[in-house]
């Protein structure tokens, strides 16, 4: 995949993730990570949260790797715990309607 993915939210604005390379995050800071992979039909985001330290997003990567392979673990750095949360809302309605299922 590529370094920046773009992915949409159910309003229908559009937000940039930067991958984290090898799936490795050692920046404690906070914002939003996607766990994502390729299907089909494009982008499949398989989990997409919001968190106060994104450190903790390696860890959820590779739980989730071992499980269901081929994922790679992208980020958005956000200041404002209610952006990160809004945000979050957003892409997860999004991919519900889409019939992905972010956890």
């Amino acid at each position: 995949m590529k370094d920046f993915v773009d992915l949409e939210g159910a309003s229908g604005a559009t937000y940039r993730f930067r991958l984290a390379p090898g799936g490795v995050v050692s920046t404690p800071m906070a914002g939003n990570y996607a766990l994502l992979r390729v299907g089909a039909n494009g982008v499949i985001v398989d989990t997409i949260a919001a968190t106060n330290d994104l450190a903790t997003a390696t860890a959820a990567f590779q739980r989730s790797a071992a499980k269901k392979g081929g994922q790679q673990l992208y980020t958005r750095l956000n200041v404002s715990a209610a952006v990160r949360e809004a945000e979050r809302a957003d892409i997860a309605a999004f991919n519900r309607a889409h019939k992905h299922r972010p956890a």
